[in-house]
Formats: C-alpha cells, sequence, structure tokens
C-alpha cells in the first residue's frame, strides 16, 4: 500500500515541498556526541531485550501460552516502533543534517502509525486475555485458543494498517505547506496536518474521529477489564490468592500506564501550553522509553521470562 501512495505522489505531483526539516533535540555541538551515544544505547538494548524475550518465547515449550504469545507480537511491535524514529535521529545527529525527503516522511509518518497504533491494540487484547485468565480460569485454554489468539493479532495488525491508510489519505490531500519545519525529531502526523495551509476541517474531522475509535474504545476495554479483574480479586478469600492473582497481570497493567500516560500526556500537554522543543523531548518518552523500558517490566517482573534466561546464562557458563 505505501508503496502505491508513493507512487501516486510522483504521478499528480500532489506538493511542491520535496523535503522537510526535522526539529533537532539541542542546538548545542558540544551536546550531539552524548545524544549520539545515549539514543546509540537505548536503541540497541530496545532491540537486543525485546528479541531476547521473542526468543525465550519461541524456543521454551512451556511458554507457548496465549499470554506470551501476545507479549511476543508486542515486542516484534516495539522494535518496529522504535525502528522507525531513533535510526534516522542517530544518522541526524552524527551528519549534522536535520532533512528528511517527502516521500520519506510520509514512509516514516505511515510505519510510525501502523506500529504505534499496533502497541495499543496489542495491549487492550492482552488485557482481555488478563480478565479470561482470571475470571475464567478454568476455561481460560479453551476460550483462549490458538485459533483466537491469532485472528486478535491478526484483527489488531488490520486495524494498524486502516489508521495508516487513513492518514495517508489525509496527507495525499494536502497540496501546499505552510512551512517545511515540522516541530518534531520525526514526521508526527499531527504535526504534519498542522503545516497545511488549505483547509483542513475534514482532516481534523477525520482525527478526531479516529482518535475517538482507536483511542476511546481500546482503553475502554482495558478499563472494563481491569474492573472485572479488581472485582475479581478481591472476592479471594486469601492474601496470597489476591497478591498472586494480582502479580500476574501488573506488569500488563505497568506498561500500559507507561504508554498512555506518557503518549496522552505528549499531547494533552502540547496542546494546554504548545512548546516545540518540550514537546519532542516528551515525545521521546513514548516513542524510545516505553519500547525500551518493556523488556525490563515484563523481564524483571516474570518469574518464567527470568527462569529461562538464568539457565541460558548457566549453559553458556559450562560451554566456556
Amino acid at each position: 500500500f505505501i508503496k502505491r501512495c508513493l507512487s501516486y505522489i510522483d504521478a499528480q505531483n500532489l506538493t511542491d515541498v520535496s523535503e522537510f526539516q526535522l526539529l533537532s533535540l539541542s542546538e548545542d555541538p558540544d551536546l550531539q556526541p552524548f545524544l549520539f551515544g545515549l539514543f546509540l544505547s537505548m536503541y540497541l538494548v530496545t532491540v537486543l531485550g525485546n528479541l531476547l524475550i521473542i526468543l525465550a518465547v519461541s524456543s521454551e515449550s512451556h511458554l507457548h501460552t496465549p499470554m506470551y504469545f501476545f507479549l511476543s507480537n508486542l515486542s516484534l511491535a516495539d522494535i518496529g516502533f522504535i525502528s522507525t524514529t531513533v535510526p534516522k535521529m542517530i544518522v541526524d545527529i552524527q551528519t549534522h543534517s536535520r532533512t528528511i525527503s517527502y516521500v520519506g516522511c510520509l514512509t516514516q509518518m505511515s510505519l510510525f502509525t501502523i506500529f504505534a497504533c499496533m502497541d495499543y491494540m496489542l495491549l487492550s487484547v492482552m488485557a482481555y486475555d488478563r480478565f479470561v485468565a482470571i475470571c475464567h480460569p478454568l476455561h481460560y485454554l479453551v476460550m483462549m485458543n490458538p485459533r483466537l489468539c491469532g485472528f486478535l493479532t491478526l484483527l489488531s495488525f488490520l486495524f494498524s494498517l486502516l489508521d495508516c491508510q487513513l492518514h495517508i489519505l489525509m496527507m495525499l490531500q494536502i497540496t501546499n505547506f505552510k512551512d517545511v519545519e515540522i516541530a518534531s525529531f520525526f514526521c508526527d502526523p499531527s504535526e504534519l496536518l498542522n503545516l497545511s495551509c488549505s483547509n483542513t476541517f475534514y482532516n481534523n474531522l477525520v482525527k478526531y474521529f479516529l482518535g475517538a475509535v482507536y483511542g476511546l474504545f481500546p482503553i475502554s476495554g482495558i478499563l472494563f477489564s481491569y474492573y472485572k479483574i479488581v472485582s475479581s480479586i478481591l472476592r479471594i478469600p486469601s492474601s496470597g490468592g489476591r497478591y498472586k492473582a494480582f502479580s500476574t497481570c501488573g506488569s500488563h497493567l505497568a506498561v500500559v500506564g507507561l504508554f498512555l500516560g506518557t503518549a496522552f500526556g505528549v499531547y494533552l500537554g502540547s496542546a494546554a501550553s504548545y512548546s516545540p522543543r518540550k514537546g519532542a523531548v516528551a515525545s521521546v518518552m513514548y516513542t524510545v522509553v516505553t519500547p525500551m523500558l518493556n523488556p525490563f517490566i515484563y523481564g524483571l517482573r516474570n518469574s518464567a521470562i527470568k527462569s529461562v534466561l538464568r539457565r541460558w546464562q548457566k549453559q553458556q557458563k559450562c560451554l566456556v
């Protein structure tokens, strides 16, 4: 789909803009080597950490359960999510260039939209999985069968692809831009829409509609799932049973709070008091920091993942 859109752009010559200028996190030349090392390290830690989770889940038969199936897909989405923004930013810091072509910007925006939405959808699916595991434990394996797990993952991807297509169609309606400076370190869809010279009423209408559909419905499902989870946990007579039940969804709840809290904080905060530099720094939280922390949250809080990693470590020591 992206290739078809890009060829359509070239054929129709929809805009006079050939490239955009991205916002730099800092103009201080002495700070550039530090930023380069920092974001390169964060990117490598994120990719390696999520790859470890994927390898652990795929190689250990006792982890072939719905929860770890969704977790491995979330890790894969996190790798794609951070890979759409950080490598370009690292190259820009090293080359002292902030330009990105029009086609490259739309490509980055498309991939960013797909993986961000995929993250959000998978977190919603994982909330439903925890709801079934705690509220209907005896029917868990029957309800969360492999066919349903695969269908929910495919549905999350299709919804993400639809969101990407609608954002691309909105951008294709923009024929002229009032500026080439994007107030972000990546091609943020909302920032691109703000650069339009034409009437963006219908585009804004579609944007808010997408925000309502893709924002309110998934988070409503997450809140409802945890309402039922908390209600079920409170009915458990023993404190040990309540702690064990809550620990099964503690990691997921931490990731949901981190991802949604930082993302909503960026957009609601930028709407209240707009500052491009502060907004760009805040965007680092949910585009870079959150994918990096996910493996630590699930790895440090999950005994099964930790036991697999310890066994791998012992095997490596024996080989040495």
